[in-house]
């Protein structure tokens, strides 16, 4: 069994933290992206039409690009994401529905100059059906990663 690193990131912060941590451990890496990319507008919260605050509300699935190969090859999988409405983006949690995660260790890392860890983990749990174990952190580098 091995380890895989995914993220989402848009400003850069998470996938230089997941880049550098999976580098570390010498675990796989694969980027969360929507299959339609976001612009700078669609992310902007305080826009109350924004593509971003839409997706919340509506709570559908956002189709996810590419998947993971043989993702039941991995025994731990590190999510790591910015935190946006108190959890995972909308992106991550499609994401995490696609797979099967029966017997797997769920670490989710999350970036956030301003918010908190929360209930992230709680929240991403009905994702990740069957996991053995959800976890959730705050992070600020790699090495907090490679603490856990």
């Amino acid at each position: 069994m091995s380890t895989l690193v995914t993220y989402f990131s848009l400003g850069g912060t998470t996938a230089k933290i997941a880049k550098e941590f999976a580098d570390s451990i010498g675990a796989d890496v694969f980027e969360i992206k929507p299959a339609t990319p976001y612009t700078e507008a669609d992310v902007k919260y305080t826009n109350p039409v924004a593509r971003c605050n839409k997706e919340q509300f509506s709570g559908k699935d956002i189709a996810v690009e590419g998947t993971v190969e043989n993702f039941e090859q991995y025994d731990t999988v590190y999510v790591g994401f910015p935190i946006w409405y108190a959890g995972a983006p909308l992106v991550v949690r499609s994401f995490c529905k696609q797979y099967d995660w029966t017997g797997k260790n769920v670490c989710a890392f999350a970036t956030s100059a301003l918010s908190k860890i929360g209930k992230t983990a709680e929240k991403l749990e009905p994702c990740c059906k069957n996991a053995s174990s959800v976890d959730a952190k705050l992070v600020f580098s790699a090495e907090d990663v490679k603490n856990w």
